[in-house]
């Protein structure tokens, strides 16, 4: 079997389409990968240094111990970079055929027209359309890919690239510091509300690809942006791996939201690190919907730096066959009258494994603090899985903290009853399984919440009965 045989199964996503590339680098990750990445983006030299760097530490740092078993990843068979086009694209019909097919398949071109104020595919390495609303760059606001922000404005990127999370965090973060490519840079000046979404949606479409996109987003003083990312690849026989990078900085009195529908092919390893820092009055939500994969390790973080800042992570994860979702959120109350919540909900289906992986914690002087953690577990079957592990770390006595936890099955009862309505044994699990959801859903553009619940019908589908 060879590496770009496609699988077929019934994942909506999982066509793909000739490799048809401008360059494509050698299988492997080395010193003369990460130098010829950062020479083809003409990168400044503190960038480069800041590969370099990033390259050792990856290679000096051992796997994680804890959560999914990343045992089969072979570092060496993965392309780190692959650049499908020559140059970005404005106008949605100058791109190739294959890649606006695929795009027209997703519903892009769709979405942008009715729903958001920006949109940036992302096609393997590389960003390669991207359009802005005009009166939104009238008001200052900057939404670009990752490579054209430091390009254009590096003086801002400089300040804030890796400040939030730098190399060393964790391996799977300093593999993005060494070989990032694409990715969004988002600016939003003081006072400015864009009140519809901003978009970027990643594909993956060679076999063996990695895909390591950096998300930037500074929300100036009481400034607002929501930012929504989706994810799809082909299923072929073998891995793919994903490792994102995204900070965010949330200024005084500012506001963001950043929702992902993410719905990969059962061969991606989907390694994310997430993370916000919230000044005073300042508030983040995280939107987090994990669909799909081989395994998914992802917690958004948010470190409340300033009196009265608040984080929201809302976590949402459907785990079908030989599929491990661990996610979850981590709340660090850094300042006085801080507040956040945590709500999970996490789906195991035919055998499916699912994981809330959670941490808390109150620094000594951070007094006034409110939390709340929930996380509620649903199980369809006996050969699924579910399991919790909350941390939390309180120094400050001052503070009003509680944790909620449950897990359940769907009862005879409740599909009987459903049954004798007229439903399907699927069609009634589905409607069960979207009321259990309903919390993340509802927080979702409608669009989004349509396609969500579509496809957790989708994949109740010969998982039933």
């Amino acid at each position: 079997m060879n590496d770009t045989q496609i699988v077929t199964d019934n994942y909506k996503y999982g066509f793909n389409k000739p490799e048809n590339y401008v360059f494509k680098s050698k299988r492997g990750l080395n010193l003369s990968v990460v130098e010829q990445i950062s020479s083809m983006k003409n990168e400044p030299e503190w960038m480069r240094e800041f590969r370099m760097r990033a390259l050792s530490i990856f290679e000096s740092k051992k796997m994680p111990a804890w959560g999914a078993d990343l045992s089969t990843i072979n570092f060496e068979n993965i392309f780190y970079y692959i650049k499908p086009t020559d140059n970005q694209k404005k106008n949605w019909r100058d791109l190739p055929k294959e890649i606006k097919d695929t795009y027209d398949a997703i519903g892009i071109p769709e979405a942008e027209r009715k729903f958001l104020a920006g949109v940036t595919a992302q096609y393997e390495s590389e960003a390669v359309y991207h359009s802005f609303q005009k009166q939104w760059e009238e008001k200052g606001v900057i939404f670009c890919d990752m490579d054209t922000g430091l390009r254009k404005y590096p003086d801002i990127v400089k300040s804030c690239f890796g400040r939030s999370i730098p190399p060393a965090d964790n391996k799977f973060a300093a593999l993005n510091s060494a070989v990032w490519s694409g990715g969004s840079f988002i600016y939003v000046p003081p006072g400015v509300s864009v009140d519809i979404p901003l978009q970027a949606y990643f594909r993956i479409n060679a076999a063996n690809m990695g895909q390591f996109e950096r998300t930037l987003i500074i929300v100036d003083e009481g400034a607002y942006v929501h930012y929504v990312e989706g994810c799809t690849a082909p299923v072929y026989s073998t891995d793919s791996l994903h490792a994102a990078v995204v900070e965010i900085f949330v200024k005084r009195g500012a506001r963001c939201r950043y929702t992902t529908i993410q719905n990969w092919s059962s061969n991606v390893y989907n390694l994310v690190t997430k993370r916000a820092f919230v000044e005073e009055d300042g508030i983040m939500e995280w939107v987090d919907g994990n669909i799909g994969s081989k395994i998914t390790m992802k917690y958004p973080s948010c470190y409340l730096t300033g009196r009265g800042a608040r984080g929201e992570i809302l976590s949402l994860a459907l785990a079908n066959q030989n599929q491990h979702q661990d996610a979850g959120g981590k709340l660090m109350f850094l300042a006085p009258d801080t507040s956040g919540e945590i709500i999970s909900k996490s789906v195991s289906v035919n055998g499916g494994r699912t994981s809330y992986r959670g941490l808390v914690k109150a620094i000594r002087g951070a007094k006034g603090v409110k939390c709340n953690v929930r996380c509620d577990a649903l199980i369809l079957d006996e050969k699924s899985r579910s399991d919790t592990y909350p941390t939390m770390q309180v120094d400050e006595p001052d503070i009003t903290m509680g944790h909620e936890a449950s897990v359940s099955k769907i009862g005879e009862e409740q599909l009987f009853y459903l049954m004798s309505r007229g439903l399907t044994e699927v069609e009634a699990t589905s409607l069960i399984v979207n009321g259990f959801i309903e919390p993340i859903v509802k927080e979702l553009p409608l669009e989004y919440a349509v396609e969500l619940n579509r496809l957790i019908q989708l994949n109740m589908e010969g998982s039933v009965g």
